[in-house]
């Protein structure tokens, strides 16, 4: 997989060697020297992966600039690995505090360093998907700006799903993470929450830890939740393995406390970012097929779905019948009470529509006061006898509308058409169904007329 790194460090002959490892996996490489060019590189490059030296003279260092990379909204989403000689339990911690994914000390070692920048920069490549979709969203207007994408990053609590089976390690790891977030034991314990990350010990002895990851990572529950393996120090293979199965990110045993939380925070955070942009794009999808007046289905949701049910129906399959519904005398209500008081009314007649069709059915706005019931593997006499029901349900109460003294009779005029075979078409059929609805309107309206060779009045 290629991919844009920006290697940061202030001596040039480290900076060449990482750029000749990198280009040799067919990476494309960005360099810097200092801190404040790093920051700047990273806004306006936008890389896959930074590679940062914490030991830099001058203005800031490491840490100071992975920490304003993380604060800033265009690039906090870029993993961050810290590359330093220093290889005490502060500095680390202080590094994952900082924010960045990762920190490996030098001399770095080239397997670890390419399965590392492999599994983060995976991890990009689908925020950046997700991110590319919700900026669409905001230009097409289905998504609007929303605060809370800064309040998921700070947001750390969380559920965690403990599989291990090291009484010790067990204890270890609740302590260090009961003050903050909700440890549930796989086993121990039933927890209806589910989880937001998991910790899967690879060296337990009663079951098979990457079976565990490995099957996470194919089920559609746990797909996308974040792993973060326990290994041993000095087991590289082991570790590697872990993060090829799919692991975000390892441990090693005896479990560092303090490491632990940032670790999990880093994961928690990351998890939160991708959570929102999941939400928001499913909200934008329901959008995009929506009308936003009614809650009922846009004609663009209705164009989609009844040109397969025709065609089936053409080619020998189950019909498909439509009503095409108008309610009666709307301009004069819009004329007489205002616009308001029309957009409520179509709000209540779509709420009767949704309440009074099948399942199976599809109610979409049409457009204006016309609305349109797509009816599947249903004929004709039976769509009358269900626009004749429907209709009677529609005018059996007065609409209730905030701001007028009285209560509204509404009635509706409906056209209906089934599918007739021999070449019929989507088009065909809703103009049968307009043509219904028309002799309706003549014949006095707030009755149905079906062009099915049936009729109902």
């Amino acid at each position: 997989m290629s991919a844009r790194i920006l290697v940061v460090d202030d001596l040039e002959a480290n900076r060449r060697l990482l750029e000749a490892k990198l280009g040799e996996q067919y990476y494309e490489v960005l360099t810097a020297q200092r801190g404040e060019e790093a920051v700047q590189l990273a806004k306006r490059e936008r890389p896959d992966l930074i590679l940062l030296d914490v030991m830099m003279p001058g203005g800031i260092d490491g840490y100071e600039a992975c920490r304003r990379i993380k604060a800033h909204p265009e690039t906090r989403h870029i993993p961050v690995i810290i590359l330093t000689t220093l290889d005490d339990r502060e500095s680390k911690v202080r590094g994952l505090q900082a924010g960045a994914e990762e920190f490996l000390t030098k001399p770095i070692d080239d397997v670890q360093l390419m399965a590392r920048a492999k599994s983060l920069i995976s991890l990009k490549v689908v925020t950046d998907e997700l991110r590319a979709r919700e900026a669409s969203g905001r230009r097409l207007g289905v998504i609007e700006e929303d605060v809370s994408a800064d309040q998921a990053h700070r947001l750390i609590t969380g559920n965690v799903l403990l599989i291990d089976d090291n009484d010790n390690q067990i204890r270890r790891i609740e302590s260090a993470l009961g003050a903050e977030h909700r440890v549930s034991v796989l086993g121990r314990e039933e927890d209806t929450n589910p989880p937001d990350f998991a910790i899967v010990s690879v060296t337990a002895k009663s079951f098979d830890g990457f079976r565990v990851i490995a099957r996470m990572r194919s089920g559609e529950p746990t797909r996308h939740l974040p792993i973060l393996a326990v290994v041993d120090p000095d087991d590289k293979q082991r570790a590697l393995r872990a993060l090829e199965l799919g692991a975000h990110d390892i441990i090693v045993r005896p479990v560092d406390e303090e490491e632990l939380v940032a670790r999990a925070r880093t994961l928690l955070r990351r998890k939160r970012q991708m959570d929102l942009l999941r939400q928001r794009l499913d909200q934008s999808l329901e959008l995009a097929i929506t009308d936003q007046l009614t809650g009922l289905y846009n004609r663009r949701f209705l164009e989609a779905q009844l040109a397969p049910m025709v065609q089936r129906a053409d080619c020998g399959g189950e019909p498909v019948s439509v009503m095409l519904i108008d309610i009666d005398y709307f301009k004069k209500c819009n004329d007489t009470y205002g616009h308001d008081v029309g957009d409520a009314v179509l709000r209540e007649f779509a709420a009767r529509l949704a309440t009074n069709t099948r399942p199976s059915d599809f109610a979409c706005r049409f457009g204006g006061e016309e609305f349109l019931i797509i009816m599947p593997r249903t004929s004709g006499d039976v769509a009358c006898l269900a626009a004749d029901r429907l209709r009677r349900q529609i005018c059996a109460s007065p609409f209730h509308i905030r701001g007028i003294p009285m209560p509204l009779d509404i009635t509706a005029s409906i056209g209906v058409a089934c599918s007739s075979g021999g070449g019929d078409t989507p088009e065909a059929l809703v103009k049968r169904a307009d043509e219904g609805l028309y002799e309706a309107k003549r014949g006095g309206r707030n009755r149905v007329v079906g062009k099915t060779g049936q009729r109902a009045a």
